[in-house]
């Protein structure tokens, strides 16, 4: 099925339990699971975030770090180092 046939559908079938509180609240809790299976490779822990952190203190004190040269993009900083 294509993405507007399922919304059309979904919309038909919620239109039809609208007036039921207690089913809507079933469907939304249930929509709110699945959105949560859903991963975000970008997402990490707590831990892991401080653990980048304490990485990146490490490297800059060992002066490894790139800045901007004068008038350069950040985009150009990126493909002068090999990220773009």
């Amino acid at each position: 099925m294509k993405t507007l046939q399922l919304n059309s559908e979904f919309f038909a079938v919620m239109s039809q339990v609208a007036d039921d509180e207690a089913l809507m609240k079933k469907i939304i809790n249930y929509a709110k699971k699945l959105v949560k299976k859903k991963t975000d490779e970008t997402l990490m822990t707590k831990e892991e975030y401080f653990k980048m952190l304490d990485e990146s203190e490490k490297q800059y004190a060992e002066g490894k770090y790139t800045t901007l040269l004068p008038g350069e993009s950040v985009t150009d900083m990126l493909k002068r180092c090999g990220y773009v």
